[in-house]
């Protein structure tokens, strides 16, 4: 690409209001200057471009040297149309800008719009085209409109006298049906790309692309509707949001993705919990109705039936120990007194005839001989008179069986 800073001459004579070419001269001046500007600035970053008025109450400069299209747009809007072109003026004045250039690796240009009849000399243009390629500034002619004066021949003499190895153009645009920025796309100053050329044919291509695309009812195949080498500023801002905003949505994506995993795991978790409880809760239930179902368990029998023969033994042996006795208070208490005197005349003979008992047996004897003893243990009992003849008896009987 090259690196250019141009100036701009615009023609607003009085000729400009003409009708000529559509809309006005004025309005197809406009347009194409647009063009050129923003093909200009897109070429390169570093490129400047500086517009100028020629006619009017004067040569005045509008903007010098800038980047910023959009100072170059304003300073296009509301320029006023009178007065007659001054086209020496213009140019050196145009070259003196230039030479004021902030960045001197720029390479010189200076783009002059004539549509009105040149007033100047052929001899004076001359020698001003070779004062500009003294000092290395290229120029392009765009001539239309009038052509009165032997306007053509002056501008041909002009852009002799300042060409270096072809890096000035002339086009010449006749009044017609053709609009102004079509024929200058198509020209040299657009096509005359080289080492020496305007440095923005590429740009200015696209330019056409897009406006015919635009023409045709078409947004272009570009993302965000937008050129990037028209705007590659826009373009590359907009790339860039998208794909931030697209690491925004992946990111979100993720962050859903594993808080959902582990919702998914703690609640697996819990289900798997609840189903072990409910899995043990219908395995005792299970458990109880089978052993409902099935009915007591032999087992269980037994070990009731041993506890309770148990209960019953423990029972049985405190019974059995107080039965004793009060069977033989009964039996007492029943029974007959001749019968009171058998039993115990048998518990006495065989009290003495026990083997081992001997000592017993002496003292049983001393036991009858007391009276007053055996008087008392018969009064005890329940239904024996003592005085009863046949106990007199029995106890004497059991004396002398002793003796």
């Amino acid at each position: 690409m090259v690196l250019e800073a141009t100036m701009i001459c615009v023609d607003n004579s009085e000729w400009m209001r003409n009708g000529d070419y559509s809309p006005t001269r004025f309005q197809a001046q406009a347009d194409a200057i647009n063009l050129i500007c923003g093909a200009k600035t897109q070429s390169n970053p570093e490129n400047t471009v500086g517009i100028m008025t020629t006619a009017g109450k004067g040569v005045r400069v509008l903007v010098t040297p800038t980047s910023d299209f959009g100072k170059i747009l304003a300073s296009m809007h509301g320029l006023e149309v009178g007065g007659e072109m001054n086209l020496t003026s213009s140019v050196q004045i145009a070259q003196l800008a230039l030479k004021h250039r902030q960045n001197k690796k720029q390479q010189q240009r200076i783009i002059v719009f004539t549509g009105s009849p040149v007033k100047s000399d052929k001899k004076i243009l001359e020698v001003i085209g070779k004062k500009l390629k003294k000092n290395n500034v290229a120029l392009d002619i765009v001539d239309f409109g009038e052509d009165d004066d032997g306007k053509s021949e002056k501008l041909d003499a002009l852009l002799a006298s300042v060409n270096s190895n072809e890096n000035s153009h002339i086009v010449h645009v006749p009044a017609g049906p053709n609009v102004l920025t079509d024929v200058l796309i198509s020209s040299a100053i657009f096509t005359g790309d080289g080492e020496a050329g305007s440095g923005f044919a590429a740009a200015a291509a696209a330019s056409a692309a897009v406006a015919a695309a635009a023409a045709a009812g078409g947004a272009g195949n570009f993302d965000f509707d937008v050129d990037p080498n028209l705007d590659p500023e826009l373009a590359l801002a907009l790339r860039v949001s998208m794909e931030e905003e697209r690491a925004r949505q992946e990111a979100a994506a993720r962050r859903a993705a594993e808080e959902t995993t582990a919702k998914a795991a703690n609640e697996g978790h819990e289900q798997g919990a609840s189903s072990h409880d409910v899995t043990m809760t219908e395995m005792t239930t299970g458990t109880k109705v089978e052993t409902a179902e099935r009915g007591p368990d032999p087992m269980e029998d037994e070990a009731a039936l041993l506890e309770q023969a148990l209960a019953m033994s423990m029972s049985s042996s405190d019974t059995f120990q107080s039965a004793p006795a009060m069977a033989a208070d009964t039996t007492m208490a029943e029974a007959r007194p001749e019968d009171q005197l058998q039993d115990l005349a048998s518990a006495l003979e065989m009290l003495k005839q026990t083997p081992g008992k001997s000592s017993g047996v002496a003292d049983m004897s001393k036991v009858l001989g007391d009276q007053n003893f055996v008087s008392s243990v018969l009064s005890s009992l329940p239904g024996v008179d003592p005085n009863d003849p046949s106990v007199k008896d029995l106890l004497a009987s059991l004396k002398g069986n002793e003796e």
